[in-house]
């Protein structure tokens, strides 16, 4: 019989629970994405995703981020919009 392996996790857990916790002092991500509090879902068919990876790949973008400069000119801000 072999000995049993003990797996590690992914990332040690803080000793201290209060670390746990994000707080409004945290170190903010460097990603861009964060910025943007709100996550929308649309079903397309999945000819459609094909063609939107293949046009965000040649563009050398996420499809993310595309489709985030997509909207933000189709829907620009108004004067009456709250910032």
């Amino acid at each position: 019989m072999t000995a049993r392996v003990e797996k590690r996790g992914f990332v040690k857990r803080p000793a201290d629970p209060e670390q746990w916790i994000r707080t409004a002092e945290s170190p903010p991500r460097a990603s861009q994405a964060t910025a943007y509090t709100a996550r929308l879902t649309i079903d397309v068919t999945p000819e459609l995703r094909g063609r939107i990876k293949i046009a965000a790949f040649g563009r050398g973008v996420t499809v993310a981020d595309m489709l985030r400069e997509l909207l933000a000119r189709e829907f620009p801000p108004t004067s009456g919009d709250p910032i």
